[in-house]
């Protein structure tokens, strides 16, 4: 496929994987659902919904020309460490992926750790409950900081069009699976979180518990947990027993589309031992 013909097919290959993924795990959720919910299903998507509509408007007025048309331009330039080293294109490939999954590992520890940028991360973590949905539910602020970081490693890195447009695909892919509130058979479970983070492996970080909280930041491949040391199996108070999301945002009216964008700059949670109850 042409670098013209991907660029045109590029938000229509985004939108039909993210529909069919979003449905897929939805229906899922229905038929196997790893936990009960703790309050009402059908307002929380209606908010979380809200917010992935309002970050794909604000990325494309902001970023009109998209991620996979920097690659393309990059690409045509020679531009980045893969344009100078001149490797065979499959490894170029599987190279720009997994490295690219590395900057979004090291972006989500940096959410984490950075208390300005927790401050725009932790609207993700307010969820009372983890779903499909939830993979939606990133502030706006922190979407265009992640925009932002990626143009800088497809500029340093010199990923082609098409490794930036898996890149993307996979990633929405595996956040809607990972956030699931799905079940897998225990076996099944350990062997996919070899090669790709499952939802039991996710759903550790959304415990209120905050050495839980900061583990397993992976989205897509959960090596880098298991090599930097942020990998924790399972959650201490087991999966059905566990508390989802954080203390100071228990209240419902956080659920709301414009309480969740005001979140950042709540005075609730102003006291850093506010977002966790106190570790057992």
């Amino acid at each position: 496929m042409s670098a013209e013909t991907l660029l045109g097919q590029e938000p229509w290959i985004r939108l039909a994987s993210f529909l069919a993924v979003l449905m897929v795990m939805a229906a899922w959720e229905l038929w196997a659902p790893r936990r009960a919910p703790s309050v009402g299903k059908a307002w929380r998507w209606l908010n979380n919904v809200g917010v992935v509509a309002l970050d794909s408007l604000l990325v494309r007025l902001l970023f009109p020309a998209g991620a996979v048309a920097l690659g393309a331009w990059v690409e045509d330039q020679g531009w980045g460490l893969l344009g100078w080293l001149g490797l065979p294109f499959w490894v170029t490939l599987l190279v720009a992926v997994v490295v690219l999954d590395g900057v979004i590992w090291a972006q989500h520890w940096a959410f984490h750790k950075v208390p300005l940028l927790w401050r725009l991360h932790r609207m993700h973590h307010a969820d009372p409950d983890i779903d499909v949905t939830t993979g939606l539910r990133f502030h706006p602020l922190e979407i265009l900081l992640s925009m932002g970081i990626k143009v800088l490693a497809i500029l340093a890195l010199g990923a082609p069009a098409v490794a930036v447009l898996l890149f993307e695909v996979l990633l929405n892919a595996t956040s809607l699976f990972n956030h699931g509130n799905v079940r897998l058979p225990p076996r099944l479970d350990r062997r996919l979180r070899l090669v790709v983070v499952t939802p039991d492996m996710h759903r550790v970080h959304h415990s209120w518990h905050r050495d839980e909280t900061d583990s397993n930041f992976g989205f897509n491949l959960p090596w880098w947990d298991r090599l930097f040391g942020t990998y924790r199996a399972q959650p201490r108070d087991g999966h059905q027993g566990m508390t989802i999301g954080l203390h100071a945002f228990r209240d419902p009216r956080w659920l709301r589309l414009d309480r969740m964008l005001l979140q950042p700059w709540s005075r609730e949670a102003d006291d850093p031992a506010a977002d966790q109850p106190t570790p057992d």
